[in-house]
């Protein structure tokens, strides 16, 4: 029987250009035009609002409370991946600090996503680096117990494959498969434009939805031919 590895080193990851045009594009527009899926629970926010993020995912499953294949990743992780975590939602202890934030910075890396605590928050919202969290809470985890990097995870309800397209904002976080992003970015611009013409017309005194009316007759709420 062959025995599968824990860590696998190479993986595909969504293209640079792709990444950079995928950051000029607000986290829910994503989720929007992908369906309404792919964003992470609401529990795992940015530590501060103003933070963003935008990368390929380099996947790592640990054990609640401890950091070791965080850490292992952390040392193989490429320039520009975002380091999302399976924590198993766990907030007894912190998986990263400042001392990883600083080593993932200095390392070119974009980010964390981490379905568990971090701490040493306030040190981390004084610089640059984007940390999303479940949580924080002060105290260490430990260094012991085996995990896998790169491959397929869990975060708050979602599934985030290795190479997947992660973006974040203050809204949160939204996976965007890999082999979906291209055709998600054409329909992200669509929506942009969209809503642009929209706000403008609102703003030239137009406040009515075209949609509205006739959706409430189909949901049973009015009659056809009733008006608000």
């Amino acid at each position: 029987m062959k025995t599968l590895p824990y860590i696998r080193k190479d993986i595909e990851r969504v293209a640079p250009d792709l990444v950079k045009k995928a950051s000029r594009f607000q986290a829910a527009i994503l989720a929007d035009v992908g369906g309404r899926r792919g964003t992470l629970g609401g529990q795992i926010k940015p530590l501060h609002p103003s933070m963003k993020v935008a990368g390929p995912a380099f996947t790592v499953e640990v054990r609640p409370g401890d950091n070791l294949m965080f850490h292992a990743a952390l040392a193989m992780a490429q320039p520009g991946d975002v380091i999302v975590v399976e924590g198993k939602g766990d907030l007894s202890a912190a998986l990263c600090g400042t001392i990883m934030v600083t080593q993932a910075q200095a390392s070119g890396l974009a980010g964390f996503v981490v379905d568990a605590a971090t701490r040493d928050s306030e040190e981390i919202v004084a610089g640059s680096f984007p940390v999303f969290s479940a949580g924080t809470n002060p105290n260490g985890p430990t260094k012991a117990l085996g995990g896998r990097v790169n491959w397929p995870v869990t975060l708050a309800g979602t599934t985030v494959n290795p190479g997947d397209l992660i973006v974040g904002d203050a809204d949160g976080v939204v996976v965007v498969p890999r082999e979906n992003v291209e055709e998600i970015l054409v329909l992200a611009q669509k929506k942009v434009d969209a809503e642009a013409t929209r706000i403008a017309a609102i703003k030239s005194g137009d406040l009515g939805a075209s949609w509205l009316q006739q959706t409430l007759v189909q949901a049973g709420v009015i009659k056809e031919g009733e008006v608000l």
